[in-house]
């Protein structure tokens, strides 16, 4: 029985001396775990340092016979504690990433990790059962009943442990960062296909079709089901515009305002009608509030390849003999010059973002336009995913960076990874993160971002105080709450803004 407990104390020493040096090397992933799993943001700051520290003494307690006792209750009273904390996130249906052994081993929290924990702590509870007299063989005291061949054979079965530890080690962190290179790679081509563009055939984009050739024929049903072709939209005596669009795409997002405009406005000179892909239901929930009059779908890219366009937002002019009217207009402010060419006005002046006139959208709500730099942040309160009540006021005396997010944003969706990458290692200096979200508190968890995530029930209320029409776009609030940074917009801008240092001091 005394070798029996010295083997289970020996077990533990290594698993919580592994745990907290790993996590000693990472306390900004270790205080994020901790908020993750619902701790207080000003007690997981200090828990992160202490909880390493804990397991460390607890795993030199372990190893001498004198303090082994007192070690395994230690050992026991944090296992359960985990137990505690992992049980009740996954009653309530959450995941918090465990960093149970920091970035050796960090994965979502799950049935398998509580099992895990429990193993643990049924082993530590009996060396506090048994080990309260005589806690097993003491270390020095066993290895003096070896002769030198003995000893000999155990330092080189440490030292062959060590290594395959260390193999491990680096395997997992190359298999890490080569699953990381996949998914951007994945991310990439996805996007090609997005554009139109076939990855495998080595990406040849398309350039649209030349001035007065004939337009293809399409049938395309809009979104009540009724069947509409090219012939019947030129037959109305005026130019088409086919704007071709994508649920998912942030830009489009952020024209949409504009196209109902175009639509209820130049009804008398332009037949303006929206192309686009998915389904009804996705499209619908983009389009109703705005309300954009002509929309179609098409079934995948058939249309967009036939009018050789590379990517969304484009726009294609038709004339009313049903020839190709003007080169292809690619992204917004060419979309506005060919509308302002087609419909007689010489030019089109885009919604500025840092302009300080409110804009109106489609359903007749107040847009405001992005802040300027130094003004006040506007103040909200908001639900996490928790259903606590969090105030954009509560990150004063720290720079923050607002994101504004939706989980079935598509561009949202490219940007996880390397956001996720992000949140494991932040520079020094970086901007906490606050992301304002949407949709279900489900497509949110699923997400697995460690960063708070509040919800914003009417999906832009929030975004529109400060000029965000879209996702993913992001703002930076200075130390005591004023707008430090224009509006970024789409994943490489928010990317580099958060991967700016900033000086997280508040000034007096």
């Amino acid at each position: 029985m005394s070798l029996a407990l010295l083997i289970a104390r020996l077990l533990l020493a290594a698993v919580f001396l592994v745990a907290g040096l790993a996590k000693l090397a990472d306390l900004a992933g270790s205080r994020q775990a901790l908020h993750d799993f619902g701790m207080p943001p000003f007690l997981a700051n200090t828990g992160g340092v202490l909880l390493p520290l804990a397991e460390l003494a607890v795993a030199v307690a372990l190893v001498p016979a004198a303090s082994a006792w007192w070690g395994a209750v230690g050992a026991l009273a944090l296992l359960l504690l985990f137990v505690a904390g992992i049980s009740y996130n996954l009653a309530r249906g959450r995941t918090p990433d465990c960093h149970c052994f920091g970035q050796l081993h960090s994965a979502p929290a799950d049935p398998s990790t509580l099992m895990r924990n429990l193993v643990l702590a049924a082993l530590a509870g009996v060396v506090v059962g048994f080990g309260r007299s005589n806690a097993g063989l003491d270390v020095g005291s066993w290895l003096g009943t070896l002769d030198l061949p003995q000893r000999l054979e155990l330092l080189g079965a440490g030292v062959l442990l060590v290594a395959l530890v260390g193999e491990s080690w680096l395997l997992f962190q190359s298999l890490s960062q080569q699953g990381r290179m996949l998914l951007r790679l994945e991310a990439v081509e996805a996007r090609l296909s997005e554009a139109g563009l076939d990855p495998a055939a080595g990406g040849a984009a398309l350039v649209g079709l030349a001035p007065g050739t004939p337009a293809p024929s399409f049938r395309l049903a809009n979104l009540q089901g009724e069947v509409l072709t090219l012939e019947t939209l030129v037959d109305r005596g005026k130019p088409l515009l086919l704007l071709f669009a994508n649920p998912d795409c942030g830009p489009c997002a952020t024209l949409f305002p504009e196209v109902s405009r175009w639509q209820r406005d130049y009804a008398n000179r332009l037949t303006l009608a929206v192309i686009s892909r998915g389904s009804a239901a996705a499209n619908q929930n983009k389009v109703q509030a705005l309300g954009i009059t002509l929309l179609m779908l098409q079934q995948d890219l058939e249309v967009q390849a036939a009018y050789q366009v590379s990517g969304t937002p484009s726009s294609v002019l038709v004339r009313p003999d049903g020839t190709i009217g003007a080169p292809l207009a690619q992204g917004a402010d060419a979309i506005r010059r060919q509308v302002a060419g087609a419909v007689g006005l010489p030019v089109l002046h885009s919604p500025s973002m840092a302009a300080h006139s409110a804009q109106r959208n489609g359903d007749g709500a107040s847009v405001e336009p992005a802040l300027a730099i130094g003004e006040p942040a506007p103040d909200f309160r908001l639900p996490d995913l928790d259903g606590n009540m969090v105030q954009l006021s509560d990150f004063r005396g720290s720079s923050t960076l607002l994101l504004f997010w939706r989980p079935g944003c598509g561009f949202c969706q490219r940007m996880l990874a390397d956001l996720k990458v992000w949140e494991a290692h932040p520079p020094t200096g970086a901007a906490k993160l606050l992301i304002v979200s949407s949709e279900s508190v489900a497509d949110n968890q699923a997400m697995q971002l460690r960063s708070p995530v509040v919800l914003d029930p009417q999906g832009v209320s929030v975004g529109r105080q400060f000029g965000a029409m879209g996702t993913p776009m992001a703002v930076l609030i200075d130390a005591e709450g004023r707008i430090a940074s224009e509006l970024a917009a789409g994943a490489p801008a928010v990317l580099a803004q958060l991967r700016q240092p900033q000086e997280n001091t508040a000034t007096v």
